[in-house]
């Protein structure tokens, strides 16, 4: 028997030490994403996106999957049953959480604890970072019901994987475990699904002893430069440099004042400490 869930319901999270741990939560679907689960999480993100007690947000899945991808029935059949203007609707509600998902003001982490397919490859490559359980399992299964993995799949195979390994991946339909896809460069790590979070919340912590500032910038760095010439982003990184600067001057004297003056840390080897930095 399915469970009833209000539209809020598909989305929950919990907020501890600064770490956002947001979930998919349609289990009983695989956490397929629905048009009602894909509203939500825009809430989610706005809700916690300049909350000063949030400095990190993970994104996960109750049950065992992280996202089946589309919900079949939802998504597909009945956006398409109210036409073109149904579907442009569903389009722009999933696509868009994702699209702010890669531009969002927090580091974001991808816990990956189960499946992972299709329209799952969205949020996975708008996190900044991704993490997977070796039972995990990831797949582009578009092309063994007869569409094309759409919704931006199809470039984030390209972008993270090897032209042969994307081609394969898309083409045949297999899955694969997370080892592999950490192999194949999906996600960052695969570890034993009960040491999983335990990692990521380790990332979490490392990532809030950073400058949140030059955390920002250089999430949205490394992402816009990988379409640049050399030269365009060599510019473009010179400009960004100095606006982070005029936003937080204090933190880039900050950070310099205690390697050169207090000689209290060394930048190759971690942060400077945050608590010493003028609000």
């Amino acid at each position: 028997m399915s469970t009833e869930r209000t539209e809020e319901q598909t989305v929950a999270y919990t907020v501890e030490n600064r770490v956002a741990w947001v979930r998919f939560n349609r289990p009983e679907k695989r956490n397929a994403m629905s048009p009602a689960l894909n509203r939500q999480m825009t809430r989610v993100l706005d809700e916690l996106e300049f909350r000063d007690d949030v400095g990190v947000l993970v994104l996960s899945g109750e049950g065992t999957a992280w996202t089946a991808g589309m919900d079949l029935k939802e998504y597909f059949r009945e956006t398409e049953a109210k036409g073109l203007g149904g579907t442009r609707q569903a389009q722009r509600e999933s696509y868009g959480w994702w699209r702010r998902l890669r531009w969002y003001q927090k580091p974001t982490i991808a816990m990956v604890n189960g499946w992972c397919f299709g329209g799952g490859y969205g949020p996975l490559f708008a996190c900044d970072l991704a993490f997977a359980a070796d039972e995990a399992q990831f797949g582009l299964s578009e092309i063994n019901w007869g569409i094309l993995p759409g919704g931006g799949a199809s470039k984030v195979a390209a972008e993270l994987l090897s032209f042969r390994r994307a081609m394969y991946h898309a083409m045949m339909g297999e899955n694969v475990d997370g080892k592999t896809a950490a192999e194949w460069g999906l996600v960052n790590e695969s570890l034993p699904a009960d040491r999983l979070q335990a990692r990521v919340a380790e990332v979490a912590k490392v990532l809030l002893q950073k400058n949140p500032v030059a955390l920002k910038a250089t999430k949205d760095a490394v992402r816009r430069v990988r379409e640049m010439s050399y030269d365009n982003a060599e510019d473009f990184l010179v400009r960004a440099q100095e606006a982070a600067n005029s936003f937080d001057n204090e933190g880039r004297k900050e950070g310099i004042r205690q390697f050169i003056d207090e000689k209290t840390y060394k930048p190759g080897l971690g942060a400077y400490d945050l608590g010493k930095q003028k609000p």
